[in-house]
């Protein structure tokens, strides 16, 4: 399986990326080596993912999430808690 992904930072902001691991990839962020993004942010915490079958939707999937604001990517979140 492939997963997009949203992280909800130390400070209070969102990252989003893809994986095919969804629980290293959280534990690398932790960890610091995640992304540069995070690595100033740490602790994260999985707020939201989305499963795919393959990589290219994943990826997609995380191109379309970037794009949206900060304020769609809340409610996204919130509607799937």
């Amino acid at each position: 399986m492939n997963y997009t992904y949203i992280l909800r930072c130390k400070d209070g902001s969102l990252y989003t990326g893809w994986t095919n691991d969804l629980e290293k990839r959280v534990a690398c962020h932790n960890a610091g080596k995640g992304a540069k993004y995070t690595k100033a942010r740490i602790p994260v915490e999985l707020a939201y993912y989305e499963s795919f079958q393959s990589k290219e939707e994943a990826m997609r999937r995380e191109w379309e999430i970037k794009r949206l604001t900060r304020k769609e990517k809340l409610a996204l979140i919130e509607e799937n808690r």
